[in-house]
């Protein structure tokens, strides 16, 4: 029990040193982005695989259903990660690493949203979902990890969780951390 003890004891050490790190001007910039998706009525798509299309799915509920169910905002908000009859499909029939981009092509609209997370920010599959926002003229927000890879480069705004390559917990907790944040506060705000 004291080898998990101390292990504990580092872990959220390390957690905290990177809440310290959150940068304040990024996240006043997606709060901006999100509001202007609202008042424009653009959609706001969001995509991640493994644990981040856990977190996908919750941030889709929070800032959607969630917020909407008590009459605070009514965002227009999709998970692209949560139909695993498309994934499976398109996985098979095309490639995984078309997953996503695939479900958006045709529909997406240069006024939309895509708020991709991958630890990494390699994912293939992410990376063609952002080439193809991007050269549609769509807002890239980035949840990122590690170095931050080539999704941070071409994000127009990045929360970006600095860590060693494979520190997949930290990363996943501070993206989490980024979904309560901007829950809670559309629920202080509008109380």
């Amino acid at each position: 029990m004291k080898k998990f003890s101390l292990f504990a004891n580092s872990y959220l050490d390390r957690l905290k040193s990177k809440i310290d790190l959150v940068d304040h001007d990024e996240l006043v910039k997606i709060i901006h982005i999100l509001e202007d998706a609202h008042s424009s009525n653009s959609r706001i798509y969001v995509a991640g695989n493994g644990g981040s299309a856990a977190t996908a799915a919750h941030i889709v509920n929070d800032l959607g259903s969630g917020l909407k169910r008590r009459n605070i905002k009514n965002f227009d908000i999709h998970s692209l990660s949560d139909n695993l009859a498309s994934i499976t499909a398109i996985a098979n029939d095309i490639g995984y690493e078309k997953v996503f981009v695939t479900q958006v092509s045709g529909i997406l609209r240069s006024n939309d949203v895509i708020l991709a997370i991958s630890a990494s920010g390699n994912s293939p599959n992410i990376i063609q979902l952002c080439d193809y926002a991007k050269n549609i003229g769509c807002r890239i927000i980035g949840l990122t990890g590690f170095d931050g890879g080539y999704l941070k480069k071409i994000s127009d705004v990045s929360y970006h969780v600095e860590t060693q390559k494979g520190e997949y917990g930290l990363v996943e907790d501070m993206h989490m951390i980024f979904d309560h944040l901007l829950f809670t506060y559309y629920l202080e705000q509008f109380k």
